[in-house]
């Protein structure tokens, strides 16, 4: 089964196009991973390109930028080309799904439209100290070990 979940920052934004014969949309756009561990700073992010389809490609267009980070699923396929006299091969990830993912800025942003800060949740979904309160009462039972019942 060919099926992949990366997580990635967009570094290109989606481009929108649509097939000649008959006109479904695809949109292309570039986004890279962080540099592997124990990579040397200096070294590259890796970098995928991604398909979407039909209703996915327009939403990709609609709703995504450079810039953000995003979890896309899909599946990978290789496409081999001859470049300069050498054949190529060069991965792709076709998208079915993507998501954007929360940062802390868009977690306190303010709402589009709204001028005033977020409001804090209401009192009833707020949570409660639930400790029971400290005594010096000795405990129900005795606790001497020649009593226990097993």
């Amino acid at each position: 089964m060919n099926s992949c979940i990366l997580m990635a920052e967009i570094i290109k934004n989606p481009e929108l196009r649509y097939t000649a014969d008959n006109q479904m949309a695809v949109a292309d756009m570039f986004v890279q991973f962080a540099p592997p561990l124990g990579s040397r700073p200096d070294d590259t992010h890796p970098t995928i390109e991604v398909v979407g389809w039909g209703n996915l490609a327009t939403e990709i267009k609609e709703n995504y930028k450079q810039g953000d980070r995003v979890t896309i699923e899909g599946r990978l396929e290789m496409t081999t080309f001859e470049q300069d006299g050498y054949k190529e091969k060069r991965a792709k990830l076709v998208a079915s799904r993507i998501y954007h993912i929360a940062t802390v800025d868009t977690l306190t942003a303010t709402p589009m439209g709204s001028s005033t800060a977020p409001s804090s949740p209401p009192a009833s979904s707020r949570t409660t100290n639930t400790k029971a309160p400290l005594t010096n009462e000795p405990p129900a039972f005795d606790a001497d070990e020649d009593k226990i019942p097993f």
